[in-house]
Protein backbone atom coordinates (compact mmCIF):
# COMPACT_ATOMS: atom_id res chain seq x y z
CA UNK A 1 0.00 0.00 0.00
CA UNK A 2 2.84 2.41 0.82
CA UNK A 3 4.38 1.79 -2.61
CA UNK A 4 1.03 2.53 -4.32
CA UNK A 5 0.65 5.77 -2.35
CA UNK A 6 4.16 6.86 -3.32
CA UNK A 7 3.56 5.99 -6.97
CA UNK A 8 0.33 7.99 -6.96
CA UNK A 9 2.10 10.88 -5.30
CA UNK A 10 4.76 10.78 -7.98
CA UNK A 11 2.18 10.78 -10.77
CA UNK A 12 0.36 13.58 -9.02
CA UNK A 13 3.54 15.63 -8.94
CA UNK A 14 3.84 15.47 -12.73
CA UNK A 15 0.14 16.21 -13.23
CA UNK A 16 0.24 19.09 -10.82
CA UNK A 17 3.03 20.57 -12.88
CA UNK A 18 0.82 20.69 -15.97
CA UNK A 19 -0.94 23.90 -15.03
CA UNK A 20 -1.85 24.51 -18.64
CA UNK A 21 -2.59 22.19 -21.60
CA UNK A 22 0.29 20.72 -23.57
CA UNK A 23 1.49 23.35 -26.05
CA UNK A 24 0.79 21.68 -29.39
CA UNK A 25 3.36 23.83 -31.21
CA UNK A 26 6.21 22.30 -29.19
CA UNK A 27 7.51 19.04 -30.66
CA UNK A 28 9.72 16.62 -28.70
CA UNK A 29 11.43 13.74 -30.51
CA UNK A 30 13.50 10.89 -29.11
CA UNK A 31 15.28 8.67 -31.60
CA UNK A 32 15.16 5.70 -31.62
CA UNK A 33 11.81 5.32 -29.92
CA UNK A 34 12.59 1.65 -29.46
CA UNK A 35 16.17 0.39 -29.45
CA UNK A 36 18.78 -1.57 -27.56
CA UNK A 37 19.73 -0.13 -24.20
CA UNK A 38 23.38 0.34 -25.22
CA UNK A 39 22.40 2.59 -28.16
CA UNK A 40 22.65 6.36 -27.91
CA UNK A 41 19.50 8.48 -27.94
CA UNK A 42 19.01 11.67 -29.93
CA UNK A 43 16.68 14.08 -28.11
CA UNK A 44 15.41 17.23 -29.88
CA UNK A 45 12.85 19.91 -29.08
CA UNK A 46 11.34 22.23 -31.71
CA UNK A 47 8.63 24.89 -31.72
CA UNK A 48 9.90 26.97 -28.80
CA UNK A 49 10.46 30.70 -28.96
CA UNK A 50 14.06 31.92 -29.28
CA UNK A 51 15.97 31.76 -25.97
CA UNK A 52 13.07 30.05 -24.17
CA UNK A 53 14.20 28.51 -20.89
CA UNK A 54 13.09 24.87 -20.55
CA UNK A 55 13.80 21.93 -18.28
CA UNK A 56 14.10 18.48 -19.85
CA UNK A 57 13.30 15.55 -17.60
CA UNK A 58 13.55 11.77 -17.85
CA UNK A 59 11.36 9.55 -15.69
CA UNK A 60 11.60 5.75 -15.22
CA UNK A 61 9.65 3.40 -12.96
CA UNK A 62 11.62 0.21 -12.30
CA UNK A 63 10.25 -3.31 -11.85
CA UNK A 64 9.92 -2.82 -8.11
CA UNK A 65 7.84 0.32 -8.60
CA UNK A 66 10.60 2.76 -7.62
CA UNK A 67 10.59 6.10 -9.42
CA UNK A 68 13.80 7.50 -10.92
CA UNK A 69 14.16 10.91 -12.52
CA UNK A 70 16.68 13.40 -13.85
CA UNK A 71 16.58 16.94 -15.19
CA UNK A 72 18.67 19.42 -17.15
CA UNK A 73 18.24 23.12 -18.04
CA UNK A 74 18.41 24.31 -21.64
CA UNK A 75 17.85 27.52 -23.60
CA UNK A 76 16.36 27.39 -27.10
CA UNK A 77 18.48 28.71 -29.97
CA UNK A 78 17.44 31.47 -32.36
CA UNK A 79 15.18 29.05 -34.25
CA UNK A 80 13.41 27.91 -31.09
CA UNK A 81 15.02 24.45 -30.93
CA UNK A 82 17.08 22.40 -28.47
CA UNK A 83 19.29 19.53 -29.60
CA UNK A 84 21.02 17.49 -26.89
CA UNK A 85 23.69 16.39 -29.36
CA UNK A 86 24.61 20.05 -29.86
CA UNK A 87 23.47 22.15 -26.92
CA UNK A 88 24.91 22.37 -23.43
CA UNK A 89 22.90 21.89 -20.28
CA UNK A 90 23.07 25.06 -18.17
CA UNK A 91 22.21 23.34 -14.88
CA UNK A 92 20.19 20.62 -13.24
CA UNK A 93 21.70 17.17 -12.71
CA UNK A 94 24.57 17.85 -15.15
CA UNK A 95 26.07 20.63 -17.23
CA UNK A 96 27.70 20.72 -20.64
CA UNK A 97 27.01 18.89 -23.89
CA UNK A 98 26.02 15.37 -22.79
CA UNK A 99 23.63 13.80 -25.34
CA UNK A 100 22.91 10.92 -22.94
CA UNK A 101 23.00 13.01 -19.77
CA UNK A 102 19.31 12.52 -18.94
CA UNK A 103 19.80 8.75 -18.80
CA UNK A 104 23.25 8.89 -17.20
CA UNK A 105 21.97 11.00 -14.29
CA UNK A 106 18.79 9.07 -13.44
CA UNK A 107 18.56 8.67 -9.66
CA UNK A 108 15.84 7.83 -7.12
CA UNK A 109 13.08 10.40 -6.88
CA UNK A 110 12.86 12.56 -3.78
CA UNK A 111 10.04 10.30 -2.59
CA UNK A 112 12.18 7.14 -2.79
CA UNK A 113 14.92 5.77 -0.60
CA UNK A 114 18.28 7.19 -1.71
CA UNK A 115 21.11 5.18 -3.28
CA UNK A 116 18.86 2.59 -4.91
CA UNK A 117 20.44 1.41 -8.18
CA UNK A 118 18.40 1.43 -11.39
CA UNK A 119 19.11 -2.06 -12.73
CA UNK A 120 17.08 -4.14 -15.15
CA UNK A 121 16.10 -7.42 -13.52
CA UNK A 122 13.83 -9.16 -16.04
CA UNK A 123 15.52 -8.48 -19.35
CA UNK A 124 13.24 -10.76 -21.35
CA UNK A 125 9.78 -9.74 -20.10
CA UNK A 126 9.50 -6.09 -21.08
CA UNK A 127 11.70 -3.16 -22.09
CA UNK A 128 12.59 -0.29 -19.81
CA UNK A 129 10.24 2.60 -20.58
CA UNK A 130 11.67 6.11 -20.33
CA UNK A 131 9.34 9.11 -20.36
CA UNK A 132 10.96 12.34 -21.53
CA UNK A 133 9.25 15.66 -20.75
CA UNK A 134 9.82 19.30 -21.63
CA UNK A 135 8.85 21.71 -18.84
CA UNK A 136 8.51 25.47 -18.94
CA UNK A 137 11.32 27.36 -17.18
CA UNK A 138 14.29 26.14 -15.17
CA UNK A 139 13.54 24.13 -12.01
CA UNK A 140 16.11 22.60 -9.71
CA UNK A 141 16.46 18.80 -9.42
CA UNK A 142 13.73 17.04 -7.40
CA UNK A 143 11.65 20.25 -7.25
CA UNK A 144 8.13 20.74 -8.61
CA UNK A 145 8.62 21.36 -12.37
CA UNK A 146 6.90 23.93 -14.54
CA UNK A 147 4.13 23.36 -17.04
CA UNK A 148 4.55 20.41 -19.42
CA UNK A 149 5.10 21.69 -22.96
CA UNK A 150 5.66 18.28 -24.61
CA UNK A 151 6.34 14.69 -23.68
CA UNK A 152 7.03 11.33 -25.27
CA UNK A 153 8.20 7.84 -24.36
CA UNK A 154 10.89 5.53 -25.62
CA UNK A 155 11.73 1.88 -25.02
CA UNK A 156 15.16 0.62 -24.01
CA UNK A 157 15.50 -3.06 -24.95
CA UNK A 158 17.91 -5.33 -23.10
CA UNK A 159 17.38 -8.23 -25.46
CA UNK A 160 17.24 -7.91 -29.25
CA UNK A 161 14.39 -9.44 -31.25
CA UNK A 162 15.18 -13.06 -32.04
CA UNK A 163 17.59 -13.63 -29.14
CA UNK A 164 16.68 -16.81 -27.26
CA UNK A 165 16.92 -17.13 -23.49
CA UNK A 166 17.36 -20.64 -22.09
CA UNK A 167 17.30 -21.29 -18.35
CA UNK A 168 20.11 -23.66 -17.36
CA UNK A 169 20.06 -26.61 -14.98
CA UNK A 170 22.91 -28.60 -16.49
CA UNK A 171 24.56 -30.84 -13.91
CA UNK A 172 25.65 -28.50 -11.13
CA UNK A 173 25.52 -25.41 -13.36
CA UNK A 174 22.74 -22.87 -12.92
CA UNK A 175 22.04 -19.70 -14.85
CA UNK A 176 20.81 -18.76 -18.30
CA UNK A 177 22.08 -18.93 -21.85
CA UNK A 178 21.34 -16.25 -24.44
CA UNK A 179 21.71 -17.19 -28.11
CA UNK A 180 21.66 -14.71 -31.02
CA UNK A 181 19.29 -15.32 -33.91
CA UNK A 182 20.56 -16.94 -37.07
CA UNK A 183 21.97 -20.24 -38.27
CA UNK A 184 25.62 -19.56 -37.57
CA UNK A 185 27.86 -20.17 -34.59
CA UNK A 186 28.95 -17.42 -32.22
CA UNK A 187 31.84 -16.65 -29.86
CA UNK A 188 31.00 -18.04 -26.41
CA UNK A 189 31.29 -15.82 -23.33
CA UNK A 190 30.55 -16.51 -19.64
CA UNK A 191 29.38 -13.49 -17.64
CA UNK A 192 29.67 -13.09 -13.85
CA UNK A 193 29.08 -10.32 -11.33
CA UNK A 194 30.22 -9.65 -7.78
CA UNK A 195 29.24 -10.27 -4.20
CA UNK A 196 25.58 -9.28 -4.66
CA UNK A 197 24.98 -12.89 -5.72
CA UNK A 198 22.01 -14.22 -7.67
CA UNK A 199 21.40 -14.24 -11.39
CA UNK A 200 22.29 -10.99 -13.18
CA UNK A 201 21.45 -10.98 -16.89
CA UNK A 202 21.43 -7.46 -18.33
CA UNK A 203 25.04 -7.51 -19.61
CA UNK A 204 24.73 -11.07 -20.84
CA UNK A 205 21.56 -10.36 -22.84
CA UNK A 206 23.20 -7.34 -24.44
CA UNK A 207 26.26 -9.42 -25.38
CA UNK A 208 23.94 -11.90 -27.10
CA UNK A 209 22.20 -9.00 -28.82
CA UNK A 210 25.64 -8.06 -30.20
CA UNK A 211 26.41 -11.52 -31.55
CA UNK A 212 27.79 -13.62 -28.67
CA UNK A 213 26.56 -16.91 -27.25
CA UNK A 214 26.50 -15.59 -23.70
CA UNK A 215 25.96 -17.44 -20.41
CA UNK A 216 24.97 -15.59 -17.24
CA UNK A 217 26.60 -17.64 -14.49
CA UNK A 218 25.60 -17.17 -10.84
CA UNK A 219 27.80 -18.84 -8.23
CA UNK A 220 25.94 -18.27 -4.96
CA UNK A 221 22.58 -17.08 -3.59
CA UNK A 222 20.60 -18.60 -6.45
CA UNK A 223 18.35 -21.68 -6.46
CA UNK A 224 20.29 -24.60 -4.93
CA UNK A 225 23.70 -22.90 -5.10
CA UNK A 226 25.40 -22.05 -1.78
CA UNK A 227 23.60 -19.19 -0.02
CA UNK A 228 26.83 -17.32 0.80
CA UNK A 229 30.48 -17.11 -0.25
CA UNK A 230 32.15 -19.57 2.09
CA UNK A 231 34.26 -21.53 -0.40
CA UNK A 232 34.70 -21.78 -4.15
CA UNK A 233 35.39 -24.86 -6.25
CA UNK A 234 36.70 -24.14 -9.72
CA UNK A 235 35.20 -27.42 -10.93
CA UNK A 236 31.80 -25.67 -10.95
CA UNK A 237 33.13 -23.01 -13.32
CA UNK A 238 34.93 -25.67 -15.37
CA UNK A 239 31.63 -27.47 -15.86
CA UNK A 240 30.11 -24.24 -17.18
CA UNK A 241 33.08 -23.75 -19.54
CA UNK A 242 32.77 -27.29 -20.86
CA UNK A 243 29.04 -26.93 -21.41
CA UNK A 244 29.36 -23.67 -23.34
CA UNK A 245 32.40 -24.77 -25.38
CA UNK A 246 30.54 -27.90 -26.53
CA UNK A 247 27.29 -26.14 -27.32
CA UNK A 248 26.42 -26.41 -31.05
CA UNK A 249 25.89 -22.63 -31.30
CA UNK A 250 29.34 -21.82 -29.88
CA UNK A 251 32.13 -21.11 -32.34
CA UNK A 252 35.27 -23.20 -31.85
CA UNK A 253 36.15 -25.08 -28.67
CA UNK A 254 37.24 -22.13 -26.51
CA UNK A 255 35.32 -19.45 -24.64
CA UNK A 256 35.82 -16.08 -23.01
CA UNK A 257 34.80 -14.91 -19.56
CA UNK A 258 33.93 -11.48 -18.17
CA UNK A 259 33.55 -10.62 -14.51
CA UNK A 260 32.96 -7.58 -12.31
CA UNK A 261 34.22 -7.28 -8.71
CA UNK A 262 34.49 -10.78 -7.20
CA UNK A 263 33.48 -12.15 -10.60
CA UNK A 264 36.63 -10.53 -12.00
CA UNK A 265 39.11 -12.45 -9.88
CA UNK A 266 37.15 -15.62 -10.63
CA UNK A 267 37.59 -14.80 -14.32
CA UNK A 268 41.36 -14.52 -13.79
CA UNK A 269 41.41 -17.91 -12.03
CA UNK A 270 39.39 -19.52 -14.81
CA UNK A 271 41.79 -18.22 -17.47
CA UNK A 272 44.74 -19.41 -15.39
CA UNK A 273 43.62 -22.99 -14.70
CA UNK A 274 41.11 -23.81 -17.47
CA UNK A 275 42.78 -24.17 -20.91
CA UNK A 276 39.51 -23.64 -22.79
CA UNK A 277 39.27 -20.04 -21.48
CA UNK A 278 41.24 -18.02 -24.03
CA UNK A 279 40.08 -14.49 -23.14
CA UNK A 280 39.25 -12.97 -19.74
CA UNK A 281 37.94 -9.48 -18.97
CA UNK A 282 38.41 -8.23 -15.41
CA UNK A 283 36.28 -5.19 -14.55
CA UNK A 284 37.10 -3.42 -11.28
CA UNK A 285 38.65 -6.62 -9.97
CA UNK A 286 41.49 -7.73 -7.73
CA UNK A 287 44.68 -9.56 -8.70
CA UNK A 288 44.17 -11.99 -5.80
CA UNK A 289 41.48 -14.44 -4.77
CA UNK A 290 39.07 -12.67 -2.41
CA UNK A 291 36.27 -13.42 0.06
CA UNK A 292 36.65 -17.24 0.33
CA UNK A 293 39.22 -19.95 -0.49
CA UNK A 294 39.27 -21.24 -4.06
CA UNK A 295 40.17 -24.88 -4.72
CA UNK A 296 40.83 -26.78 -7.94
CA UNK A 297 41.95 -30.39 -7.86
CA UNK A 298 44.98 -30.42 -5.54
CA UNK A 299 45.43 -26.63 -5.50
CA UNK A 300 43.88 -24.23 -2.97
CA UNK A 301 44.28 -20.46 -3.13
CA UNK A 302 43.55 -18.82 0.22
CA UNK A 303 41.44 -15.68 0.25
CA UNK A 304 42.15 -12.08 1.03
CA UNK A 305 39.74 -11.10 3.77
CA UNK A 306 37.95 -7.93 4.83
CA UNK A 307 38.69 -6.13 8.07
CA UNK A 308 35.57 -4.14 8.89
CA UNK A 309 37.44 -2.10 11.51
CA UNK A 310 39.01 -0.22 8.61
CA UNK A 311 35.61 0.92 7.27
CA UNK A 312 34.86 4.64 7.52
CA UNK A 313 31.33 6.03 7.85
CA UNK A 314 30.50 9.55 6.70
CA UNK A 315 28.15 11.98 8.42
CA UNK A 316 25.51 10.99 5.88
CA UNK A 317 25.92 7.27 6.82
CA UNK A 318 27.71 6.33 3.59
CA UNK A 319 30.26 3.55 4.11
CA UNK A 320 33.79 3.89 2.70
CA UNK A 321 35.18 0.34 2.41
CA UNK A 322 38.18 1.20 0.22
CA UNK A 323 40.66 0.18 2.94
CA UNK A 324 38.75 -2.86 4.21
CA UNK A 325 40.33 -5.50 1.97
CA UNK A 326 43.69 -6.88 3.07
CA UNK A 327 46.55 -5.69 0.86
CA UNK A 328 47.23 -8.24 -1.91
CA UNK A 329 50.68 -6.71 -2.48
CA UNK A 330 51.79 -7.38 1.09
CA UNK A 331 54.31 -10.28 0.89
CA UNK A 332 52.40 -11.95 3.73
CA UNK A 333 49.44 -12.31 1.32
CA UNK A 334 51.39 -13.61 -1.68
CA UNK A 335 49.69 -17.03 -1.50
CA UNK A 336 46.38 -15.31 -2.30
CA UNK A 337 47.57 -13.97 -5.67
CA UNK A 338 46.17 -15.63 -8.78
CA UNK A 339 49.15 -16.99 -10.78
CA UNK A 340 47.95 -15.47 -14.05
CA UNK A 341 51.42 -15.84 -15.61
CA UNK A 342 50.50 -19.52 -16.15
CA UNK A 343 47.63 -18.62 -18.47
CA UNK A 344 47.88 -19.20 -22.22
CA UNK A 345 44.97 -16.91 -23.01
CA UNK A 346 44.71 -13.12 -23.00
CA UNK A 347 43.56 -10.64 -20.38
CA UNK A 348 41.81 -7.29 -20.49
CA UNK A 349 41.76 -5.20 -17.31
CA UNK A 350 39.17 -2.40 -17.08
CA UNK A 351 39.41 -0.08 -14.08
CA UNK A 352 38.32 3.34 -12.92
CA UNK A 353 41.08 5.44 -11.40
CA UNK A 354 38.56 6.90 -8.93
CA UNK A 355 37.28 3.50 -7.74
CA UNK A 356 36.56 4.05 -4.04
CA UNK A 357 35.11 0.59 -3.44
CA UNK A 358 38.57 -0.93 -3.52
CA UNK A 359 41.90 -0.19 -5.21
CA UNK A 360 41.20 -1.85 -8.55
CA UNK A 361 43.56 0.45 -10.46
CA UNK A 362 46.49 -0.58 -8.25
CA UNK A 363 45.45 -4.24 -8.47
CA UNK A 364 45.32 -4.15 -12.28
CA UNK A 365 48.74 -2.53 -12.53
CA UNK A 366 50.13 -5.20 -10.20
CA UNK A 367 48.65 -7.92 -12.41
CA UNK A 368 50.17 -6.35 -15.52
CA UNK A 369 53.56 -6.09 -13.78
CA UNK A 370 53.38 -9.77 -12.87
CA UNK A 371 52.73 -10.68 -16.50
CA UNK A 372 55.56 -8.44 -17.70
CA UNK A 373 57.99 -9.91 -15.20
CA UNK A 374 57.25 -13.33 -16.68
CA UNK A 375 57.77 -12.17 -20.26
CA UNK A 376 54.08 -12.11 -21.11
CA UNK A 377 52.44 -9.72 -23.56
CA UNK A 378 48.94 -11.18 -23.35
CA UNK A 379 47.26 -8.23 -21.67
CA UNK A 380 45.37 -5.03 -22.36
CA UNK A 381 44.89 -2.42 -19.62
CA UNK A 382 42.10 0.15 -19.97
CA UNK A 383 42.37 2.62 -17.09
CA UNK A 384 39.85 5.47 -16.98
CA UNK A 385 40.51 8.71 -15.03
CA UNK A 386 37.42 9.88 -13.16
CA UNK A 387 35.60 6.55 -13.41
CA UNK A 388 34.37 4.78 -10.29
CA UNK A 389 33.78 1.17 -9.33
CA UNK A 390 30.77 -0.26 -11.18
CA UNK A 391 31.69 0.04 -14.88
CA UNK A 392 28.63 -1.37 -16.66
CA UNK A 393 27.38 -1.33 -20.25
CA UNK A 394 26.45 2.22 -21.32
CA UNK A 395 22.76 1.64 -20.54
CA UNK A 396 23.30 1.98 -16.81
CA UNK A 397 23.06 5.33 -14.96
CA UNK A 398 25.95 6.54 -12.84
CA UNK A 399 25.72 5.55 -9.16
CA UNK A 400 28.58 7.01 -7.10
CA UNK A 401 26.93 5.49 -4.02
CA UNK A 402 24.77 2.37 -4.03
CA UNK A 403 23.18 0.14 -1.41
CA UNK A 404 25.10 -3.12 -0.99
CA UNK A 405 22.86 -6.18 -1.00
CA UNK A 406 24.95 -8.11 1.51
CA UNK A 407 25.63 -5.32 4.00
CA UNK A 408 22.36 -3.48 3.39
CA UNK A 409 24.08 -0.09 3.65
CA UNK A 410 25.14 2.54 1.07
CA UNK A 411 28.68 1.93 -0.16
CA UNK A 412 30.87 4.58 -1.77
CA UNK A 413 31.83 3.65 -5.32
CA UNK A 414 33.51 6.84 -6.48
CA UNK A 415 33.70 8.47 -9.88
CA UNK A 416 32.36 11.52 -11.71
CA UNK A 417 29.29 11.36 -13.95
CA UNK A 418 30.72 12.34 -17.34
CA UNK A 419 34.04 10.49 -17.00
CA UNK A 420 32.40 7.35 -15.61
CA UNK A 421 29.69 7.12 -18.25
CA UNK A 422 32.16 7.82 -21.07
CA UNK A 423 34.27 4.98 -19.66
CA UNK A 424 31.22 2.71 -19.86
CA UNK A 425 30.67 3.61 -23.51
CA UNK A 426 34.33 3.20 -24.48
CA UNK A 427 34.97 -0.01 -22.56
CA UNK A 428 31.80 -1.67 -23.89
CA UNK A 429 33.08 -1.39 -27.45
CA UNK A 430 36.58 -2.52 -26.48
CA UNK A 431 35.22 -5.57 -24.64
CA UNK A 432 33.38 -6.73 -27.74
CA UNK A 433 36.44 -6.13 -29.93
CA UNK A 434 38.64 -8.03 -27.46
CA UNK A 435 36.40 -11.09 -27.46
CA UNK A 436 36.02 -11.11 -31.24
CA UNK A 437 39.77 -10.83 -31.70
CA UNK A 438 40.59 -13.75 -29.41
CA UNK A 439 37.58 -16.03 -29.91
CA UNK A 440 36.89 -15.72 -33.64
Amino acid sequence: MLRVVRRCAAVGLWRAAAVRPVHRAVCLSVDPQSGLADEKLHVRVQGLSPRDAVTLRAVVVDEQGCLFDSCAHYAADSSGSVDLHRDASLGGDYTGVLPMGLLWSLSPSVMEKPYHRLEKKSVYKSPMVVEVLVHEGHTRPKALPGAVLAKTKCERLFIAPGVRRIRLREGAVRGSLFLPPGQGTFPGVIDMFGDDGGLVEYRCSLLASRGFAAMALPYFAFEDLPPAMTEFHLEYFEEAVNFLSRHPKTKGTSVGVIGTGKGADLALSMATYLPKVLAAVSISGCCANTAAPLSYRDVTIPALMYNMSRVKISETAVFDVSEALDDPLDPANSQCLVPIEKAEGSFMFIVGEDDLNWKSSIYAKAAVSRLQENGKKNYNLQSYPGAGHRIDPPCNPFSPVAVDRVLGVPILGGGELKAHCQAQEDSWQKIQEFFRTHLE
